[in-house]
C-alpha cells in the first residue's frame, strides 16, 4: 500500500491576517474624532460670533478674549476633522497625527474650562477616549 502526506498535524501555524484598514477602536477612535472635530468648530463659531452661551471671566491667568479662543478652537477643530478622517486608513502616522491634535485639544479645552464648563469637559472626555482608542488599537496591530 502506498500512503500520502495530506499535511494532516503539521506543525504549520496559520498567520493571522493583516488588515490595512481600519477596525475596532481605531473606527471608533476615527468617529469620536470627528465627532470632536465638529464640536470645537461649533464651540469656536460661537465664542468668534460673541455668543452670549460664552462667558468672559476676569483675572484668568490665560485670558484672551472669546475671538482669540473661538479662532483657536476652530483652528483645532478643523485639524481633529482631518485627523479622524485619515484615522480610517489605518495608518501609523494617522493614529499619531489623532493622539497629537487630541492631546492639543485635551489642552485647549482644559484652558477653555472658565468660559465654557460642561463643553470642555465632555471635549476632554472625548478627547481622552480617542487617544486611548488609537493606543490600544496600535497595540492590538502590533501584537499580530
Amino acid at each position: 500500500m502506498t500512503s500520502s502526506v495530506s499535511g494532516v498535524g503539521s506543525s504549520q501555524i496559520p498567520q493571522p491576517q493583516r488588515y490595512p484598514h481600519a477596525s475596532g477602536w481605531t473606527i471608533f477612535a476615527g468617529v469620536m474624532l470627528i465627532t470632536g472635530g465638529l464640536m470645537a468648530v461649533f464651540e469656536g463659531i460661537s465664542a468668534i460670533a460673541k455668543d452670549d452661551l460664552v462667558v468672559v471671566t476676569r483675572n484668568y491667568v490665560y485670558s484672551l478674549n472669546s475671538a482669540g479662543w473661538g479662532w483657536i478652537h476652530l483652528i483645532l477643530g478643523v485639524l481633529i476633522v482631518v485627523a479622524g478622517v485619515a484615522v480610517f486608513s489605518g495608518a501609523l502616522w494617522a493614529r499619531i497625527f489623532g493622539v497629537a491634535v487630541a492631546g492639543l485639544g485635551m489642552i485647549a479645552n482644559f484652558l477653555w474650562l472658565p468660559y465654557y464648563p460642561a463643553w470642555a469637559v465632555v471635549l476632554i472626555a472625548i478627547d481622552a477616549l480617542v487617544i486611548w482608542g488609537l493606543c490600544h488599537s496600535g497595540l492590538k496591530q502590533a501584537a499580530e
